[in-house]
């Protein structure tokens, strides 16, 4: 039988995809934001420090799942089946639904465990140490799949209705599609209301559905069209994966995460009952960005555990591995290696539990500090595995099979590798999330200001813009001249550390001056100098990062940690700003308009001459679609819960 058509493309210009966007995103501030003040100049500690804390009833419930999710990963657990198999074995996943760890971030009253954002994310921690693919199960699951929009967005019905589900069945998250990513404006999956008004019919092709293989339940974003009375827009929906209509085409297969449930999903003449709509018509962006302000977290806690791992592995090898008389980790060479790894390991756990524990606590705005985490822990996590790849040399490079079939330790370090680096583009690639927090990071700016660049503003609204911008300014200005960053006692709380929250109260003022800078110079054009949002926002993530050490250690070094804790914030906090100094240089010294003219020729053709002397990669032989591992075609995939 023939497969119906894919719908045409959709042909969305410049303008049009930056209002889509600009619609979505959430343009009030209405509670306080450390990430927000920090870019504008201002440190405000207070909202941090002293490090927040779960309530004691929230603690215990959450050590003890931990210790009953500790047993099962350590007795239950194969990871190296599930690398070899590529797949998570059915058992494997009864279990976890067993022991609640489907309905982790579920509230007690429909089911779930309801543990806080904090033992959520260390629950992810601790399953990605055994196996990632594992984490990227139950994060898909519980952050970005059913539970967390029907949480925040559902009406009491569906929360009835899906939330016990939820508990036992394995949902996932469908906005990608095989010609949109993050360019939501072009989206061509259509929700047609049926004429009664009872029902959506869904058509269209989903790629890329984390969990969509296995899934139960489905959110789907879909465009419902405009209509006399109908607002229309993305929209989400819950869909019941054995739908009539729904097929599931191919099971993906990855350099990494080979356990992973991953497919193609399609969509023909699905009928979805109106009140599966989460929200309302045109919502469904919102619904999707508002849910990953909390759900980004979950990239950081397993980064974080890549992290831990790591510096146990690193520590063994370069106490036992001798070379020259002495062990390798007394050379200079390996040793700055082995104190990057456990240094940033550190501050990637402080980045995390800060940003979730602010989480928790409600009070505060963290979409800022939520795709900080992501960004610095996805790009340092994987730093920090390449470094230990080459601290271990060829034993980093081979397989934890191969490594075992020869009586040594199966480390699988490389396979950590492969597994990581789909973080770097999961949930918002480092780009794209380059991007994101960096209209957060100017938003002050665009309020007062925008319409002076705006080219559809009237020049009444310009006139008026400039009026405002002007007295914007001429008030805060003048506080980025100096601050408590510039009286050596202040901060003297942090001991040792005080210096580096000095440096962190400067340095924000400094990164405020420069995006004023850069935004004058460029107005309009900035949002094109990509290089340059790229720089202000790695900046703003250094700092963040010193903030959450800095204060995290000031706790540690209270407790079992004890001052080990500040010796390694202080190297953290060091080695961080080195990279802080590099990125202020580079703002202005880069060679972004080359690259950009080098970039547009390759494009043209120009350089073709340098792509002779190899095989044309755009003829593939036919070997390649063989080599691909794990069930591939949609009659070999699997369905953990008949």
């Amino acid at each position: 039988m023939s497969q119906p058509s894919r719908p045409s493309a959709t042909v969305v210009d410049e303008r049009t995809a930056r209002k889509v966007a600009e619609e979505a995103r959430e343009a009030e501030w209405r509670l306080p934001s450390f990430g927000k003040h920090l870019f504008m100049g201002e440190l405000r500690l207070d909202l941090v420090h002293p490090h927040p804390r779960p309530t004691p009833e929230d603690a215990e419930r959450g050590e003890a799942f931990l210790a009953r999710l500790r047993e099962f990963c350590e007795e239950r657990i194969d990871p190296q089946r599930i690398e070899r198999e590529a797949r998570i074995p059915d058992e494997v996943v009864a279990g976890l639904r067993d022991i609640g760890a489907l309905g982790m971030k579920i509230p007690e009253k429909y089911g779930g465990l309801g543990l806080n954002q904090l033992h959520y994310g260390r629950a992810l921690m601790l399953a990605a140490s055994v196996s990632p693919a594992i984490g990227a199960l139950l994060s898909a699951h519980q952050s970005i799949g059913v539970p967390q929009p029907v949480k925040l967005f559902g009406t009491a019905e569906q929360r009835d209705r899906w939330l016990p589900r939820c508990v036992n069945e394995i949902s996932a998250f469908l906005l990608t599609e095989p010609d949109v990513g993050s360019d939501p404006a072009r989206l061509r999956t259509t929700a047609v209301p049926s004429e009664d008004g009872t029902e959506y019919v869904l058509d269209g092709v989903k790629l890329w559905t984390t969990n969509g293989v296995v899934a139960d339940l489905l959110v789907v974003m879909a465009r419902v069209p405009r209509s006399e009375g109908r607002r229309g827009g993305i929209s989400a929906f819950v869909v019941e994966a054995d739908t009539p209509g729904i097929t599931v085409e191919n099971r993906n297969a990855f350099m990494g995460l080979r356990g992973i449930e991953n497919g193609v999903t399609r969509f023909h003449q699905v009928r979805v009952p109106a009140r599966n709509l989460i929200g309302t018509e045109g919502a469904g962006l919102k619904i999707a960005l508002t849910t990953l302000n909390t759900g980004r977290l979950s990239l950081p806690a397993m980064c974080a555990g890549a992290g831990k791992w790591a510096t146990a592995i690193a520590r063994q090898w370069c106490s036992e591995r001798v070379q020259w008389g002495r062990p390798i980790g007394e050379h200079e060479a390996i040793s700055r290696k082995l104190s990057f790894i456990a240094a940033t390991s550190y501050a990637l756990e402080a980045m995390h539990d800060l940003s979730a524990t602010l989480a928790d606590d409600e009070r505060n705005d963290i979409r800022i500090e939520a795709a900080l985490a992501k960004l610095y822990s996805s790009e340092m996590a994987w730093r920090i595995v390449d470094e230990l790849v080459q601290v271990r040399g060829g034993r980093g490079y081979e397989t934890a099979a191969s490594l075992a079939a020869r009586g040594e330790r199966g480390v699988p370090a490389e396979q950590v590798l492969r597994d990581l680096r789909i973080n770097r583009i999961f949930e918002g690639s480092t780009e794209i999330m380059h991007l994101l927090i960096a209209r957060e990071a100017v938003d002050a700016h665009l309020s007062v200001a925008g319409d002076i660049i705006d080219p559809d503003a009237s020049r009444a609204d310009k006139a008026r813009a400039v009026a405002r911008a002007g007295g914007f300014y001429a008030r805060w200005l003048p506080t980025l001249v100096t601050g408590p960053g510039r009286r050596p006692g202040s901060y003297g709380e942090f001991g040792r550390l005080a210096r580096h929250v000095r440096y962190v109260e400067r340095a924000s003022r400094k990164l405020a001056r420069s995006t004023f800078y850069a935004a004058a110079r460029w107005q309009g054009g900035l949002e094109r100098r990509q290089g340059v949002l790229a720089g202000i926002v790695d900046i703003g993530a250094e700092l963040f990062a010193m903030s959450a050490v800095c204060v995290r250690a000031r706790r540690d070094a209270r407790e079992a940690a004890g001052a080990s804790a500040v010796d390694l914030a202080d190297a953290f906090c060091e080695q961080s700003r080195l990279r802080v100094a590099a990125l202020f240089e580079g703002l202005w010294r880069n060679t972004d308009t080359r690259d950009a003219k080098v970039a547009r020729r390759v494009m043209a053709g120009d350089f073709t001459w340098l792509e002779e002397g190899v095989i044309d990669p755009s003829l593939p032989g036919p070997w390649i679609a063989e080599a691909q591992p794990g069930p591939s075609k949609a009659e070999d995939v699997h369905r953990p819960f008949p």
